[in-house]
Order: C-alpha cells, then structure tokens, then sequence
C-alpha cells in the first residue's frame, strides 16, 4: 500500500462526466489498497470566466477580492468530486485550501505558501475518509483566502504531498507524462521517462506548463517523487 496525493487538472475535471471518471479512477486506488490525498483545480475554464466577470465589472478589480471569487471554482469542484464518492459508497470530505492547514503569505493573487498545519487532514485520513482539497489557494495567518497564481493547484499537490511525506505525488493532466514538446502542438514529440528537478524547473520556468515552477522546487526541497501522468489512460 502507498500513501499517494493526487491532483488533477482542470481539463481532467471539465464536465461532470470527467468527474465522475476522476472518482472510478480514484475507487480504483482504493481498491489497491492506497491511501489517498486528491487535490483538484477548477473545472475547466471556470477561473477564466470568473475574471471575465470581475473585469467586466471593474477594470482593476481589488486583489483581496479576486481571490476570495477565483478561490469559488475549486470548492465547486471539490464539492462535487465529493458527492460523487459518495454516490459510490466512498467515505470522503472535501476542504479547502484553508481549512486544510494551507498558510500563505498576504501577497494576493499571487500568494506563497508558508507552512501547512497537516492535523485535520491526517485526522480525516486516519478515520479512512479520501481527504480532498482545494488546489490554489489557502489563507493568511488573518484568514484572508488567497490564492496561487496560475498552476496553484501543483503547487498545492506537491506541497501537501511533502508534509504529509507521502510516498509520492501523481500529477494527473490532458497529456501523459513529461514531452521534449507540447505533444498538442508538436504531433512528433516524445516522452522523457525520467527527468531530473533541475531539468524540470528550467523547462517549467521557460513555459512549459505541465508543471508550476513552485511545484518543482518544492518536490526538489523536500525529495517528493512526482509522476506526471494523463488522466484519460492507464500510461
């Protein structure tokens, strides 16, 4: 048995027949015997159309609260993987970013995570519940909801999967694994089976956007093996 975070994107959540593949996959890991941490993004282009909103309605809309908006498309997300579990006789529990422990810094929009306070959640997991959280956001030390930047929700795989010392962290996004190229735009690019922090952070921090640069330097700091893997096939 290992003790695995998860996360899936966006696209892995976009509609609510992709949540419910995400909660088969998850009934799955059970099954094995696993132990699981599930972090999820907003569905979708949800945190795109929120902006939309804001900037319709305010052309520099106050950061504090864009963020207590942009945080909204995650706790949908988390809400709704939770019912689903449930649906299928699965104890769970959604949270989000803040009432899982996750401390940040005040710097809204762009928050950095500063520490996690892990008791709830090994709490959650020792009564045999599938704790899921909120990817991309957390709370200052006044209880403001902050959130990430773009990408938060790796960063809050890798963080949570660090503190929690899990055996390692799964990444799960529209494509399977770590490409030369964006295998979207690129059709004759190819998968690199193994890839080290240092390759990462620098192919992160040059666009590509299979993981957040955070992410990266957080599973570098603290060791976590992270697994980047599609979450539309078994690679």
């Amino acid at each position: 048995m290992n003790f695995i975070v998860q996360k899936y994107g966006g696209s892995s959540v976009a509609d609510l027949e992709r949540v419910r593949h995400v909660a088969y996959r998850i009934r799955e890991y059970l099954e094995q015997g696993h132990q699981l941490v599930v972090v999820v993004s907003a569905m979708g282009k949800t945190t795109d159309q929120l902006l939309h909103m804001a900037f319709e309605v305010h052309p520099r809309p106050p950061e504090r609260e864009l963020d207590m908006l942009l945080a909204t498309g995650e706790q949908i997300s988390v809400s709704l993987l939770s019912i689903t579990l449930d649906s299928l006789g699965i104890n769970s529990i959604s949270l989000t970013g803040g009432q899982a422990g996750i401390i940040t810094s005040d710097f809204y929009t762009r928050a950095k995570i500063l520490r996690i306070h892990s008791d709830r959640i090994r709490s959650h997991l020792s009564e045999g519940k599938v704790v899921i959280v909120a990817g991309f956001q957390g709370k200052t030390s006044n209880e403001d909801i902050t959130t990430l930047g773009r990408g938060g929700s790796d960063a809050t795989a890798c963080a949570l999967a660090a503190a929690l010392h899990a055996d390692y962290c799964e990444i799960f996004t529209d494509v399977s694994g770590v490409f030369t190229a964006d295998p979207r735009i690129v059709p004759h690019a190819h998968k690199i089976n193994r890839v080290s922090y240092d390759e990462m952070a620098e192919m992160a921090s040059l666009g590509a956007r299979v993981l957040q640069l955070r992410a990266v330097d957080f599973s570098q700091k603290y060791g976590v093996r992270v697994h980047v893997r599609s979450s539309f096939n078994k690679e």
